[in-house]
C-alpha cells in the first residue's frame, strides 16, 4: 500500500516538477532586451484644440503640421495631417495617442501609431502648458509605436519591430527618439 501511494505521488507530481524544471531552464536562456536607435523625429505642431472635460478626462487634439526625421538607416519628412489625441487625467498625466505619416527620402510612406504617457509633478506640467522650455529630465514622456510600411520594401523591418521612444515637448514641436527592441 505504501509503495502504491509513493508511485501515485510520483506520477501525479511528475508533470509539475518537469514543467517547473523546464521553466527554470527556459528563463535562463531567454535574452535580455536591448535597444537599437532607429531615428529621431522633430514634429511641428499647431496650437492645441481643447475639447473640454468629457467622461474620460480633459480632451485635446494637437494637429501635426510637418517635421523631419533622421537615423542611421532612414530619413525623411513628417507629413501634415496627423494629430495627437490627448486625454488628461485628474492628476495631470496625459495619455497620448498620435497617428501620423512619414515619407522617406526615397518616397516610401510610413504610417505611425504612437501611444504613451507624459507625466510630471503638477508645477512642471503647468510650465509645459505655458510653453516654457522644460528639460526632459523633469518629466516622463514615453511611448510605444507601431509602424506600417510597404511589405518587401527596404523598410519592411519596421513592420516586424517593437519600437519604444522617449520624448521631449517644446513650445511648438515635440522631439521623439525611437528605438527598436531587440
Amino acid at each position: 500500500m505504501k509503495n502504491i501511494l509513493v508511485n501515485v505521488f510520483v506520477l501525479v507530481s511528475f508533470p509539475f516538477f518537469c514543467c517547473f524544471s523546464l521553466g527554470a531552464d527556459a528563463s535562463a536562456s531567454l535574452p535580455d532586451p536591448e535597444l537599437e536607435f532607429v531615428f529621431e523625429v522633430t514634429v511641428t505642431l499647431a496650437p492645441p484644440q481643447e475639447l473640454g472635460t468629457t467622461k474620460y478626462g480633459i480632451r485635446r487634439v494637437v494637429n501635426i503640421t510637418g517635421g523631419t526625421f533622421s537615423g542611421p538607416k532612414i530619413r525623411g519628412t513628417v507629413l501634415s495631417g496627423g494629430a495627437d489625441w490627448q486625454t488628461v487625467r485628474e492628476d495631470g498625466t496625459a495619455d497620448l495617442v498620435a497617428k501620423y505619416s512619414l515619407q522617406t527620402d526615397d518616397g516610401k510612406i510610413i504610417l505611425v501609431e504612437n501611444t504613451g504617457i507624459r507625466t510630471a509633478p503638477r508645477a512642471v506640467l503647468e510650465r509645459l502648458a505655458k510653453g516654457e522650455e522644460v528639460p526632459p529630465s523633469e518629466y516622463y514622456m514615453r511611448t510605444a509605436a507601431k509602424m506600417e510600411v510597404e511589405a518587401g520594401s527596404k523598410y519592411d523591418w519596421l513592420n516586424k519591430s517593437i519600437l519604444v521612444s522617449t520624448g521631449m515637448r517644446k513650445p511648438n514641436s515635440v522631439i521623439i527618439r525611437f528605438y527598436r527592441l531587440l
